[in-house]
């Protein structure tokens, strides 16, 4: 037990909220980070050169974190396309079931756990 093979509909639909669940954590964060990716002002009461470097540091992580919120929200959704298709939780390698405890951890996973180590 603990395999795709072994997965009822209650984990199935367990993961699918899951999944669901961070997708809606995804879309707030980035809600959050959108006005933090904007252009960086040149404020002339704040300390001067350093101050404008700070701000675009804080840009560039912004991005950055924005950057992987979009991969993370591309795996997800290939995750429910695969849910709706009815080829979840199937290596992309070897074909062999993955187990549940690793789609618990990682809803998008591909690979199963002999795949992604080897």
């Amino acid at each position: 037990m603990g395999y795709i093979s072994d997965m009822n509909d209650p984990d199935q639909q367990r993961l699918q909220a899951q999944i669901t669940a961070r997708l809606a954590e995804l879309a707030a964060e980035d809600a959050r980070g959108a006005e933090a990716q904007g252009v960086v002002a040149l404020d002339q009461q704040m300390v001067g050169r350093l101050s404008r470097m700070d701000a675009l540091q804080m840009q560039a992580m912004a991005k950055a974190q924005a950057a992987r919120r979009q991969l993370e929200t591309r795996r997800l959704k290939a995750a429910l396309a695969r849910i709706a298709e009815g080829e979840y939780g199937y290596c992309e390698d070897c074909g062999e079931d993955i187990a549940l405890k690793r789609l618990a951890l990682d809803p998008a996973a591909l690979k199963c756990i002999s795949c992604a180590s080897g």
